[in-house]
């Protein structure tokens, strides 16, 4: 007789091998056919909503691994909330208007945008914009990111261009808009202005220059016998370039000054600042005057431009200068710098004003004598040179630092005076600091992140000199000059917009724009001029909470999160928080969660430079969208999240453990039916009540990790109830009796109903992780009455207190903390080669005291606990081979191999078997499930 035939071992269609890469497109296909997401709506259609606005990515490019991060964090969060009970309808978004889509365009087709009429470049940017999306939507598909990818909201659909020019016009009505002359971050490469958020430091070198501006005018303060042609103000700058522009020389009221005398020339520089300024000139020679002035008495001391001979240089006073670096006395181009911008609005009855020398391409206008037409960092050399052949240059170097360059075409910026139209952050940023406090910040320091930002930062520039955007919808009254925008012109551009988009502006002149019969509300005049820039993208993105969240019912507004990467607070979380006060007084979102960034496994920056990346395509490719989704569960993401080759193979073998024990789960339960078989609690063996136990325990870990979304906590304690607690112990430990009792023993379907419980509770909390492969398995699982078609639509699974209790917890750590030494000693007396299959064993455990009244429980168990034969417990002196345990040291072991015949069936050395004569092979338990 073939006992193996006998025996009830695993049977499941669920594969051993995941073949994620081939077989998670059939799952997407299932959702997708099934309506999965429309149907995990209607279920929750009246219940709470729980709304996550999708933070818009750029339309330009592949997605890269922190893309992937990102969406697969929202879709985890909403799909556990959905289990938990909410309606979480969930718009998936693309940013597709701006300078990124421009540059894109321009550079991919190799067009000339100042030889193309504003509506053909807007076309090939919306039809470059449309492809983007379309490529990116597959891949976040790919991803398992359930959404309404069918109505995506993207920043160019004509509602939400129509919401956006109706909180600028609502803006500009409570006085928050403007449009003055400041030093503006400016991209000479792109031409237009940049905000702070679009702003990279990169590692860049510089020149450092000590420039001599000869004195005019020194009142009371010329040096005691001193020529007046080589008596000089030492000014210090880090932009050769900048030297043209000069107008004024910066001091600091509160600081010493005093002239160092060199030869026959007397130099003015700050007293602190004379021993570094001269080991700078490799000047070892040099004599310090007694006269001591304060930067209140020089203020207004006249020196010479080196080059202009009709430019005086006034001194003026400004808190920027520091003794940092430097001379103490700052050059000074209002063109060219926010801080010296700021002194000579301070000096503006002075005349020391920005005078326009630098054009949006970057290079020198007219206003530069000698220099018109050269583009700008292409002249350090070459000033510098002439600077030093007049005599003029007193020191120079080069240094390395940390300089802006431009976000998207990555070259170095300058700061440039020009007008732009601002909003005046000053008039809302005691509600926006308000509205900061009333929010929930994931982490916490977020709180003080962007509380710090609101509360120091300037106006924000919110003009752009492109086209390819929403259009600043204002007009100008060619009659007086005066700048138009109010409630009536608003209404009409809306009604306009609604229809053809922001087009319209481009598509229409001034007439058409503006209601019928429209007339200057200033002047009464009749002829307009509309404006030719468009928005920032940050306030595109930025309004999506009125275009988006206040358009659709099914939404909220707040809503409940914004999530995204931590550079989000000076980005898309700070646009979306001012404009939202600024027309509503409150913030966008009741919660905010941030990310850190993906980095190498070594802690690097990714860079395609430095060959460090992992493309997302690449993973899903190599192990499955799961294993990704595996190690975005995995990672801390609070702090930067590493990735490489060797992390992906470390999860690839945490996904194989996962999957190994569902498949387990699964193979034992296939003559199981939970609604008849399963056995009530009451009447369940002590182990299977344990294993229902740290079920209950990881149950609530878990609950209480996707509550605080700390999911790698959630991860850890899966990872480890499977492979420790199930794997390692309670499945090991069950399968004879699975395997060798009668298939409808108690014994037998009480381990199976525990298991139910254990795979049904499982493969639902695991599911917003791991949501292909539970898929996978919740379609293997018995059919029930009422079960769900897919496991994204069950609800989280129901706590069960009943499950834990303190004593059985007590007992039971104790004894397995037995179990560990007892396996160690078995494990050694293999490798030793006393025995080969631990089911070879017999064990002797000499014991006494505390040791043997505990063991003595559980005597008849012990040999099922440890998978041996036999286990003899003696309270009596051990002999001298015994091997001592290391938490129980005074419990004593030897191994040795049982003197008993080998059950056929089960395997198990008993002194039964052969008792039989019908099965002479068996043991007397085998012979009693046959018989």
């Amino acid at each position: 007789m073939d006992y193996g035939k006998t025996l009830h071992l695993p049977k499941t269609d669920f594969p051993m091998r995941g073949n994620l890469p081939k077989r998670e497109p059939d799952f997407l296909k299932f959702w997708q056919e099934h309506k999965i997401y429309e149907k995990r709506l209607q279920k929750r259609d009246g219940a709470p909503k729980f709304i996550l606005h999708d933070g818009p990515p750029y339309a330009n490019g592949k997605l890269h691994i922190g893309h992937a991060l990102n969406k697969v964090l929202k879709d985890i969060i909403l799909k556990y909330k959905t289990q938990q009970g909410y309606y979480t309808k969930y718009i998936p978004g693309w940013d597709t208007h701006g300078l990124p889509i421009e540059h894109a365009v321009i550079k991919d087709t190799g067009l000339n945008r100042h030889e193309m009429s504003a509506l053909d470049l807007r076309a090939k940017c919306r039809d470059y914009a449309l492809e983007r999306v379309e490529e990116q939507k597959q891949d976040f598909i790919r991803f398992g990111v359930l959404g309404d990818w069918d109505h995506p909201y993207l920043t160019l659909h004509k509602q939400v261009e129509v919401a956006q020019i109706g909180v600028f016009g609502k803006m500009a009505k409570k006085g928050y808009i403007y449009k003055g002359l400041k030093t503006v971050y400016w991209c000479p490469h792109c031409e237009t202005a940049l905000a702070e958020a679009e702003i990279e430091y990169k590692d860049d070198k510089s020149f450092s220059i000590y420039v001599k501006f000869q004195a005019v005018d020194l009142n009371c303060h010329m040096p005691k016998g001193a020529d007046p042609d080589k008596v000089f103000a030492l000014i210090w700058t880090t932009t050769p370039w900048t030297i043209p522009a000069n107008m004024a020389i910066c001091a600091n009221e509160n600081f010493e000054y005093v002239w160092v005398k060199i030869g026959e020339e007397y130099l003015l520089m700050a007293k602190e600042l004379v021993e570094a300024t001269m080991k700078a000139g490799k000047a070892e020679d040099y004599e310090v005057l007694p006269e001591v002035m304060t930067g209140k008495q020089i203020e207004g001391l006249v020196f010479q431009h080196p080059f202009y001979a009709d430019r005086k240089v006034p001194v003026l006073l400004g808190d920027h200068v520091t003794l940092d670096a430097g001379t103490g006395l700052v050059h000074t181009a209002p063109d060219h710098g926010q801080d010296d911008f700021d002194v000579c609005v301070k000096y503006a009855s002075w005349g020391v004003k920005p005078i326009g020398t630098v054009g949006s391409n970057g290079c020198y206008t007219d206003k530069v004598p000698d220099y018109e037409g050269k583009f700008v960092f292409d002249m350090n050399v070459p000033i510098i040179k002439r600077l030093a052949e007049m005599g003029a240059l007193f020191a120079k170097s080069t240094f390395r630092h940390q300089y802006p360059h431009c976000w998207r075409c990555k070259n170095p910026i300058i700061y440039r005076a020009t007008e732009q139209w601002f909003s005046s952050v000053d008039g809302y940023r005691q509600k926006a600091l308000e509205a900061i406090d009333q929010v929930q910040w994931i982490p916490g320091w977020g709180h003080d992140r962007i509380y710090n930002m609101i509360h120091d930062r300037g106006d924000w520039c919110i003009s752009r000199q492109r086209v390819w955007g929403v259009p600043i919808p204002i007009f100008y009254c060619k009659d007086c000059g005066e700048h138009i925008i109010n409630d009536e012109t608003i209404a009409h551009l809306q009604t306009m917009f609604a229809k053809e988009g922001s087009d319209t502006w481009w598509m229409h002149d001034e007439k058409e724009l503006l209601p019928e019969g429209f007339t200057c509300p200033h002047c009464g005049g009749t002829h307009f001029q509309k404006e030719s820039d468009i928005m920032d993208v940050w306030f595109d993105s930025g309004c999506t909470h009125q275009g988006v969240l206040c358009n659709d019912p099914e939404l909220d507004y707040p809503c409940e999160m914004y999530l995204e990467g931590s550079d989000q607070h000076r980005g898309w979380f700070n646009s979306s928080l001012l404009t939202s006060v600024a027309v509503n007084g409150c913030a966008p979102y009741k919660s905010v969660l941030t990310h850190g960034f993906t980095v190498d496994g070594e802690g690097r920056k990714m860079s395609k430079s430095v060959g460090n990346t992992v493309a997302p395509q690449e993973v899903i490719e190599q192990y499955g969208a799961d294993v990704m989704r595996l190690w975005v569960s995995s990672a801390d993401y609070q702090g930067d999240i590493r990735l490489s080759p060797k992390i992906l193979k470390q999860l690839s073998d945490v996904y194989r453990k996962i999957r190994n024990t569902f498949r387990y789960l699964l193979g034992n339960l296939s003559d199981f039916n939970p609604e008849t078989d399963a056995v009530a609690y009451a009447d369940m063996t002590e182990l299977d009540k344990w294993a229902l136990m740290r079920l209950e325990q990881v149950y609530e870990t878990v609950t209480e990790a996707y509550e605080n979304y700390q999911f790698h906590v959630m991860y850890h304690a899966i990872h480890n109830f499977c492979t420790v607690d199930l794997s390692a112990m309670y499945l090991d430990v069950i399968k004879d009796r699975l395997y060798t009792e009668k298939a409808d023993s108690q014994v037998r379907r009480s381990a199976q109903t525990a298991m139910y419980q254990i795979l049904d509770t499982l493969v639902k909390i695991i599911s917003p992780v791991l949501s292909f492969t539970a898929e996978e398995v919740w379609q293997n699982m018995p059919q029930i009455p009422g079960k769900e078609e897919s496991v994204l639509l069950t609800d989280w699974p129901k706590a069960h207190p009943e499950y834990l209790n303190a004593d059985l917890e007590a007992r039971w750590n104790t004894l397995l903390s037995y179990r560990r030494d007892l396996t160690r000693i078995l494990e050694g007396a293999r490798q030793d080669k006393k025995i080969g299959h631990a089911l070879d064993a017999a064990v002797a455990i000499y014991a006494s005291g505390e040791d043997y009244d505990f063991l003595s429980q559980w005597k008849d168990q012990l040999a099922t606990l440890l998978i041996v034969s036999e286990v003899s417990l003696l309270n009596e002196a051990a002999p001298a081979e015994a091997v001592s345990g290391e938490d129980h040291g005074d419990m004593k072991v030897v191994v040795a191999p049982s003197t008993h015949e080998k059950c056929e069936r089960c395997w198990i050395h008993s002194e039964t078997v052969g008792a039989d004569a019908e099965h002479p092979t068996l043991c007397a338990r085998c012979v009693s499930v046959l018989k």
